[in-house]
């Protein structure tokens, strides 16, 4: 099924639809133009599972990925999406980078601006670090994961899932449970699922609760069997020891028995949408039984990735592509 490049009429007014230059995060996103997102990425969905034929509507342009953070899926998922879009894409790698001589992110941001990029797929392990070299380049760039703070692609594939699964996000309840201190998915999931009406807990130890997490609309349990109680989806959180500094709990072993989504946890939601950004840590906050069986959504979650990002990319460089309504 191939798509043409020009919009219909009624979304002519393509600055009214997604008016943005940038996906930085979700937070500033209207749920309208979350939903948009996510229409924009069902295209993408169907074309990838049909093989319809190729729709090379970002031909000659430039896709460069900075990873200055270690990713394997989400770096090639970006790969892969760019590819099928038609692009050149070209990935840099922290190690190889004159950012191990001492190359400031400016210095990185203006070097990666002279050579005409013309998108940008950032990851980095500062938070803030994408919005600095977005501010200073002269092409859309994409967060593909910054510190603690958000990682927006990640959560339009989630809420896409979700939307696939269960027909709507709306009044789904969404159990978020695991290191949700640490954790940018849990951030950009929040504000994602709850723009469109979700009913979402978190639960964590209260070391890897966030401070005042009420304010971000959520109720927070430090019980995972309570918090789990009528929920639709339950989307596990990997333990981040790589970001801590000191001893956020006691032991694998007893963070499974009180936060590891088992067989028989489950079974207390046998309708229930299993979920998890991987990479997992099988046994400790999913045993393998649940992340392999029936009501696990994780592989579907990796082939939403791609189509989501697909989507992403098209859109952010629609107005440099002169495409009708966009320019």
């Amino acid at each position: 099924m191939q798509r043409s490049d020009h919009r219909p009429s009624t979304l002519i007014e393509g600055g009214a639809v997604f008016p943005h230059r940038h996906l930085t995060g979700i937070e500033g996103l209207q749920p309208h133009e979350i939903s948009f997102l996510l229409d924009e990425a069902e295209h993408w969905v169907e074309a990838n599972r049909t093989h319809a034929a190729p729709d090379k509507r970002m031909a000659g342009l430039t896709q460069i990925n900075a990873f200055f953070e270690n990713s394997t899926r989400t770096l090639l998922s970006f790969e892969i999406a760019g590819k099928r879009l038609g692009a050149d894409v070209v990935n840099m790698h922290a190690a190889q980078s004159s950012v191990k001589k001492g190359e400031t992110l400016i210095d990185t941001a203006q070097t990666l601006n002279a050579m005409r990029a013309d998108v940008l797929v950032i990851r980095h392990m500062s938070s803030g670090a994408v919005q600095l070299i977005a501010d200073k380049v002269a092409c859309p760039v994409l967060n593909a994961g910054d510190g603690w703070h958000e990682h927006p692609t990640q959560a339009l594939l989630d809420a896409l899932t979700i939307r696939r699964r269960r027909g709507s996000v709306a009044g789904q309840r969404v159990v978020i449970c695991g290191d949700v201190l640490h954790s940018r998915v849990a951030r950009s999931n929040i504000l994602a699922l709850t723009a469109l009406a979700a009913d979402v807990r978190v639960c964590a130890p209260s070391t890897l609760m966030p401070p005042a997490i009420e304010r971000m609309f959520v109720t927070p349990f430090t019980d995972f069997d309570q918090a789990i109680e009528g929920a639709d989806v339950v989307m596990m959180l990997r333990v981040q020891n790589e970001r801590m500094d000191g001893g956020y709990i006691p032991s694998s072993r007893e963070y499974r028995m009180r936060y590891g989504l088992t067989a028989e946890r489950l079974a207390r939601v046998p309708n229930a949408l299993v979920m998890h950004p991987g990479p997992m840590n099988r046994g400790v906050e999913i045993d393998s039984v649940v992340a392999d069986g029936t009501q696990s959504a994780i592989t579907e979650q990796v082939e939403m990735g791609v189509a989501v990002r697909m989507a992403c990319m098209d859109v952010l460089t629609r107005r440099a592509r002169g495409v009708e309504g966009w320019a």
